[in-house]
């Protein structure tokens, strides 16, 4: 039998034991950093020949030269043309919904005139070229690559690099058909720790990038946080999360089976409910016993659900949302008959999914927004992976001789409040004309 932790906020230890439930450990031990420590350090002298030797060590297959690790762009097209007609058609759907919603977030140039003819402004630019890294392997997801790649296009990017390590040398169909209906530029079979030291550093034939986005293992996401100030990531990713907000009115079946969508990643990923319908969590753990037996993953969605899963008993609406809002979920589910009304009082969420008919699962696939979603509570300060993040801003001041006559006295003022005298006597300057 299953066992599901019980808490409530009658608890007279409810906040240390929601605490305890929301701990999670760094993503990588003291020996992973100081692995990822030396590849990257040799991929950074060595170069190529450092990335040929890990793609046999780590990858087990053997190219004979740099070269071989560039997957041809015809390759990518030749796996989309491979598809059946209607997984292609649900790849090129995803994509279409993936770059609309994209296409809302576009940041935008801007001026404004002041009244002595000084005008100020953002210039916006996308970034030069962006790395993108895919799982390969048993964790191969083409939902990623659209996710990630689509956003970048959308932003402009002139250029998307993309790495993805090969086991053996075999190659993922539908990760690389997703490459090509995203619009990637070049694709390289590399992956781990060393695929990202290529990335940001560069190799012989692998070229720097500005920015690395996408998902990975331990050593991928140590690599990560490594190489962070050469270049920008993401974000560092934990396991995912959901926590569920029901009125309990949902049939049990559906919240049982959203539990497991989350639970199924892996044996840290965190599903939660919350209800202030106490009789709701018999019927939903009676849904749990029943329909667990019958899922492919079911020994990991039992561990996961056993180790960090939870029914958490509030006593109305409105501590629901307070208890939501301190978990700051990756996704949060409305399970409630008028989740509008709820949206404004949610402060902290990944991705917010309204009402009974729409589970998490559709955000990860098709729905349109991104699911890169923060998680392990950084929801508190951070936002959804997004064109934005492919696009970064620049000032743009020019001042008029009559508005220089006036901001040179202000600057003049504070910059000698602060001991720069240059800085007074540089604006004084151009005030005397």
């Amino acid at each position: 039998m299953l066992a599901i932790k019980r808490l409530s906020t009658t608890d007279p230890d409810f906040d240390a034991q929601l605490s305890a439930l929301l701990s999670w450990e760094s993503i990588s031990d003291a020996q992973v950093q100081e692995r990822v420590a030396e590849i990257l350090q040799d991929l950074r002298h060595r170069g190529d020949a450092a990335l040929l030797e890990y793609t046999r060590k780590f990858d087990g297959w053997s190219p004979d030269s740099a070269a071989d690790l560039r997957i041809p762009l015809s390759r990518l097209e030749e796996a989309l043309y491979r598809l059946d007609a209607e997984q292609r058609q649900a790849l090129e759907t995803a994509a279409e919904r993936i770059r609309t919603y994209a296409e809302h977030q576009k940041l935008v140039s801007w001026r404004y005139e002041e009244a002595d003819g000084t005008w100020l402004g953002q210039q916006v630019m996308p970034l030069d070229r962006v790395g993108l890294y895919v799982p390969g392997g048993k964790a191969a997801y083409p939902s990623s690559v659209l996710m990630n790649a689509i956003p970048a296009k959308v932003a402009q990017v002139p250029e998307l690099i993309m790495v993805v390590p090969t086991p053996a040398g075999a190659l993922n169909e539908l990760v690389l058909a997703a490459a090509c209906v995203a619009g990637v530029d070049r694709v390289f079979a590399i992956g781990g720790a060393q695929a990202i030291g290529a990335l940001a550093y560069g190799t012989e034939t692998v070229p720097a990038v500005d920015k690395i986005v996408g998902p990975g293992n331990s050593y991928v996401a140590t690599a990560k946080r490594a190489v962070f100030g050469t270049v920008g990531i993401d974000m560092i990713a934990g396991p995912s999360e959901i926590l569920i907000l029901c009125d309990g009115q949902t049939e049990p079946d559906w919240i049982a089976m959203d539990l497991f969508s989350q639970a199924e990643h892996d044996e840290d990923a965190q599903s939660i409910l919350i209800t202030w319908e106490p009789d709701y969590f018999s019927q939903v753990e009676a849904a749990i016993q029943r329909l667990l037996p019958e899922m492919e993953r079911r020994a990991i969605i039992a561990k996961a659900l056993e180790n960090r899963g939870a029914f958490i008993q509030v006593r109305d609406e409105d501590e629901a949302l307070r208890v939501a809002n301190r978990i700051a979920p990756e996704h949060l589910e409305l399970s409630v008959a008028s989740p509008e009304t709820l949206v404004p009082r949610i402060r902290h969420a990944g991705a917010i999914f309204l009402g009974r008919h729409t589970p998490e699962a559709l955000g990860d696939y098709c729905a349109g927004p991104n699911h890169v979603l923060p998680t392990s509570r950084t929801a508190r300060f951070s936002s959804p992976l997004g064109v934005y993040d492919f696009q970064k801003r620049s000032s743009l001041i020019q001042v008029s001789p009559a508005g220089a006559a006036t901001l040179a006295k202000t600057a003049a003022l504070l910059a000698r409040g602060e001991g720069l005298s240059a800085h007074a006597r540089s604006a004084e300057y151009r005030g005397k004309k």
